[in-house]
């Protein structure tokens, strides 16, 4: 049994002390003298030369134009493409394009503001590089935040993780099984043909001995309970209850203390039907944790060390809305203990392609430019949930995302957030080499160095 020692019993959270994932939100640095992604503070969209115009993309690392390099010159700054030797970002009446780098609008001052953003102006005017609200436009134009960027680091500078008695929730990745309840041992889960893709091979008991902390399910109404199935419980002959899956996990809390675990829901029960299958669970509300009610929104996450003190090692999300529930006369989920996720973390697009063929390593939000990647704030860092799986699960393809999970994490995702996944969300964690643990691990060995 492989237990992963993230949490140390005893000990006192002190907030103020701990080292936060990013750094507290204040004035902006120095203009970096390295490769930087501009990255807009209102979309998270990131600015890349496409095709002679600037246009705003999802964020995807080194394969789109996206990166800039600030040079100093005699009036303030170029923005040197990266990867097109001599080309600069420029500007053609109102529009963003890409010119030899010393021609006309190629100048640009560069000041520093507030929460680590920075204008990129048009010298001796009012004029601003901006992006356009629901648009893949940036320009130039008045101020506001589509005029606020990210000069976010190619390079994270990093430090090593805190110690396991300060470290913060926020500061911890987590190995997290995609449809965890999908696996084949637990019972039926889909119809034919999703039931002969299956996205895990092991029940979530085993899942939880491997170093499983994070575990998302798909729950349904059925006899009026809750039950797991994907898709659909239609022509699903014995779905898991959603109960039974989260007593595992409570079982398995209570007998290893200072262990925590995460559930996301991806949730169609009504909140009556959902909060009925919560009250059966024995032992839940033990070890149940409630952000909304420890402060985290006004003093951030607590210590690990503090959370394992005192017994509190389940956190539950649900992809509803506040909104949807209130629009539909439902009672609050997080009157129960389950917290709306969206206001509590972000997480990428939940799909790398199709089975086969050719993956998209971009990274942006599920949830659109409503909720970047980049939402911070000075009083507590949202999670970070990080979806690396396809569209199909297929067992050569997935060996070979895998694989390249770690390079995904540091040198797309991470960069594209702003911050370092906290939970790493993948099909069959057992395939690719490394293992998806291992990945969590080389994640667990540091921390963003502040200040970037």
């Amino acid at each position: 049994m492989r237990l992963r020692p993230l949490l140390v019993l005893g000990g006192t959270a002190v907030l103020a002390l701990t080292q936060p994932l990013f750094a507290p939100v204040r004035a902006a640095a120095a203009v970096p003298v390295a490769s930087v992604y501009l990255q807009n503070y209102a979309s998270g969209l990131n600015a890349a030369d496409s095709g002679g115009t600037v246009a705003a993309h999802n964020p995807k690392g080194g394969e789109d134009h996206q990166q800039w390099t600030p040079a100093a010159v005699s009036d303030g700054y170029q923005l040197r493409n990266a990867d097109e030797s001599g080309r600069c970002l420029g500007r053609s009446g109102t529009s963003a394009v890409t010119a030899d780098c010393g021609a006309d609008g190629t100048t640009w001052t560069i000041s520093a503001g507030a929460d680590n953003t920075y204008t990129v102006g048009v010298p001796g005017t009012s004029q601003f590089l901006t992006g356009v609200a629901g648009s893949a436009t940036v320009q130039t134009g008045s101020g506001g935040d589509q005029a606020r960027w990210y000069l976010t680091p190619v390079s994270y500078a990093t430090t090593g993780m805190p110690s396991a008695d300060t470290r913060t929730l926020d500061q911890v990745t987590f190995l997290t099984a995609h449809n965890a309840f999908a696996n084949g041992a637990d019972g039926n889960f889909a119809s034919f043909p999703v039931s002969l893709f299956p996205n895990q091979s092991r029940g979530v008991a085993q899942q939880l001995t491997d170093g499983v902390r994070g575990f998302m399910l798909d729950d349904y109404t059925v006899s009026g309970r809750a039950v797991l199935c994907h898709n659909s419980c239609d022509g699903v002959s014995n779905p898991a209850p959603l109960a039974t899956d989260l007593q595992r996990m409570v079982d398995f809390l209570k007998a290893h203390p200072g262990q925590f675990a995460t559930v996301f829901l991806e949730d169609y029960a009504s909140s009556d039907v959902l909060k009925s299958s919560l009250a059966s669970v024995n032992g839940l509300s033990d070890v149940l944790y409630r952000p909304d009610q420890d402060g985290v929104a006004a003093n951030g996450w607590p210590t690990m060390a503090e959370l394992a003190s005192r017994g509190k090692q389940l956190l539950v999300f649900s992809d509803r809305t506040r909104a949807s529930d209130l629009a539909s006369g439902y009672a609050t989920r997080d009157t129960f203990g389950v917290m709306y996720q969206r206001e509590w973390t972000v997480e990428n697009y939940w799909s790398m392609g199709a089975g086969i063929g050719d993956s998209d390593w971009s990274c942006y939000s599920r949830w659109g430019t409503d909720r970047p990647l980049t939402t911070d704030s000075a009083a507590f860092h949202p999670l970070f949930v990080m979806n690396h799986f396809r569209d199909v699960p297929i067992s050569a393809t997935i060996t070979n995302d895998n694989g390249k999970l770690q390079n995904r994490a540091q040198n797309f995702c991470t960069q594209a957030a702003r911050k370092k996944p906290n939970y790493l969300a993948v099909d069959r964690y057992e395939l690719g080499s490394p293992a998806p643990l291992g990945t969590v691990d080389a994640l667990d060995s540091y921390v963003l160095a502040p200040g970037q």
